[in-house]
């Protein structure tokens, strides 16, 4: 159960954490080649590039969760 649990977490974290690393990593290329170091200029488009992921994936993010619990209140009669 804990590998499950483990597996749909990085699943279901996944999208949002790797659409805003490759906006990050994007944004500091941008900084160093323009050598224009300001701090709101990382954080709003990673925000921005995170609601849209979470609007895009969000559905299937809610499916994969709502069946892992399922599965999960399922398996409670066989713990015993």
């Amino acid at each position: 159960m804990l590998t499950q649990l483990l597996w749909n977490s990085f699943l279901i974290a996944s999208p949002v954490l790797f659409v805003t690393l490759g906006v990050g990593v994007v944004i500091s290329l941008l900084q160093v080649i323009t050598q224009l170091q300001e701090m709101s200029l990382s954080y709003v488009p990673k925000l921005i590039a995170a609601g849209l992921t979470l609007v895009i994936a969000g559905p299937w993010m809610l499916n994969r969760l709502g069946y892992f619990a399922a599965s999960m209140f399922k398996e409670i009669p066989n713990l015993g």
